[in-house]
């Protein structure tokens, strides 16, 4: 996709045009943000594809893969280890059926247990065993090693105490059906039903050393 570089918008110093003014080159403000605003979510989709296209070539053991590790990390910061698969929807950018597909596949591997949900005779809930916390533990002290040195060696502390600020800003702001535009076109589903998983590199993986 291409669009208009940002600092086509931008005033010579690099700062940014105040609300209400126009641009150097006369350009509206609110054209202005918008473009620049696409400029930055490019940089930042940009970034997370390059980064994600490392972490997943040097993925650090052959045990389990990227999607799969997704699946442990988010059952460990659950209560108990443990959630139903339609809660882990909510946490991960994959379809359902791609869920219970990696579930049946750590499951087959004694890595995470499926139990029936007594509050939904349909539901299923999942959860991390024994070995799966020794799995996800092991693998997770590594991962988080290969993301220290790519993104911690990139950025210095200040720089990178700003991209989680602004990044935890980004991800609580307006929904996009909450902000109003008369053209707007919502697909129907959830963003699960557009992106699926790290292997489409829209999908962003967080770790942490043995949470």
């Amino acid at each position: 996709m291409t669009t208009a570089s940002p600092t086509d918008t931008v005033p010579a110093d690099g700062s940014t045009p105040a609300k209400g003014t126009a641009t150097a080159k006369g350009t509206a403000p609110s054209r202005g943000d918008k473009a620049l605003a696409v400029g930055a979510w490019e940089a930042l989709f940009r970034a997370q594809v390059t980064i994600m296209r490392e972490l997943t070539a040097c993925f650090p053991t052959g045990e389990i893969s990227f999607n799969e590790y997704d699946v442990l990390f988010n059952l460990s910061n659950q209560p108990d280890r443990r959630a139903r698969i339609k809660d882990l929807t909510q946490h991960l950018l994959l379809t359902q059926p791609s869920i219970s597909r990696l579930v049946d596949r750590l499951a087959a591997k004694g890595i995470v247990e499926k139990q029936s949900d007594p509050g939904d005779g349909r539901g299923i809930i999942v959860a991390l065993t024994t070995i799966g916390a020794d799995v996800f533990r092991s693998t997770a002290v590594r991962h988080a090693d290969a993301i220290s040195r790519r993104v911690g060696g990139t950025l210095d502390h200040d720089e990178l105490m700003q991209l989680q600020a602004l990044c935890t800003k980004l991800r609580q702001g307006p929904k996009i059906a909450e902000t109003p535009d008369e053209d707007r076109v919502c697909l129907p589903g959830d963003a699960a039903d557009v992106l699926d998983g790290p292997s489409d590199p829209g999908t962003a993986t967080t770790t942490t050393e043995g949470r």
